[in-house]
């Protein structure tokens, strides 16, 4: 259940600060936070991550994101077993589902981060990449005996 809590935290928190983004700043717009380094940038992403394959079918990539939520759903015992296991399984879950109810509700996702040095990106898709990294750690962890070490 704490990895169920934590994903919706991870979508609440991405839906509602796509929803202040789309309030304040116009689509294709962009503020400065640290001139040259970071900056709020209003994207609609048709891609899959990060910009990559614009164009695609929100169908597909929605079926994309399906199948990791069915994949983290079908596997969820395994990635339960450790604290950092379920905290991997909350972000990407999470992530999972924010990006998802964009391309649901608008057929294209709010993207928002600009590093300058990246595509520009959002908060489901860091929770996303972190949560990945996570799981890749816990599993890493696990002693011969598969069992995950705490």
């Amino acid at each position: 259940m704490p990895a169920a809590l934590g994903a919706l935290a991870v979508a609440a928190a991405d839906q509602g600060i796509k929803a202040v983004v789309a309030a304040l700043l116009p689509p294709s717009s962009s503020v400065a936070l640290i001139p040259g380094v970071l900056s709020l940038t209003h994207v609609h992403n048709t891609g899959v991550a990060f910009g990559l394959l614009g164009g695609v079918s929100p169908v597909a990539t929605s079926l994309a994101a399906l199948t990791l939520l069915f994949l983290l759903i079908y596997n969820r015992g395994r990635w339960h077993e450790s604290r950092a296991g379920a905290a991997g399984v909350a972000l990407v879950a999470g992530g999972a589902v924010g990006n998802l109810l964009d391309r649901m509700r608008l057929g294209h996702v709010v993207d928002y981060i600009d590093v300058h040095v990246w595509p520009v990106f959002n908060l489901a898709d860091a929770a996303i990449v972190i949560g990945a990294a996570v799981l890749l750690v816990a599993h890493a962890r696990e002693d011969r005996s598969g069992r995950p070490r705490r």
